[in-house]
């Protein structure tokens, strides 16, 4: 079980325990927190990046959602305006045919 768990991208206990022991060699002790708190403040970093990219990417996808809703509902306002234009043009049509062959009909009553 302990084994299991010391594995990280592969590497045994032992693995883990050289490479732990060739960094004390090379570095010494009073640098290893010092790299540690380095490769922290790196990998923190990197991870706000990463955070600000994503943001950023769902920023845009929910604005053109937005534009696409706002033209959607344009197309629908235009839509309506030129169905009520369209019924207008035929009441019109409707006052102005009876008004227009009104004369015709009186001439015909009075032969």
């Amino acid at each position: 079980m302990f084994q299991h768990t010391l594995l990280f991208l592969n590497l045994g206990t032992q693995e883990v325990v050289l490479i732990m022991f060739a960094a004390l060699l090379l570095f010494g002790g009073e640098k290893l927190p010092e790299l540690a708190r380095g490769l922290g403040k790196g990998i923190r970093e990197f991870k706000d990046a990463s955070d600000g990219v994503k943001r950023e990417i769902h920023r845009n996808i929910n604005q053109l959602t937005a534009d696409e809703e706002l033209k959607r509902e344009e197309e629908i306002i235009v839509q309506k305006e030129n169905s009520a234009i369209a019924e207008s043009y035929k009441k019109e049509e409707e006052i102005i045919v009876p008004a227009i062959t009104a004369p015709s009909t009186l001439k015909e009553k009075q032969d």
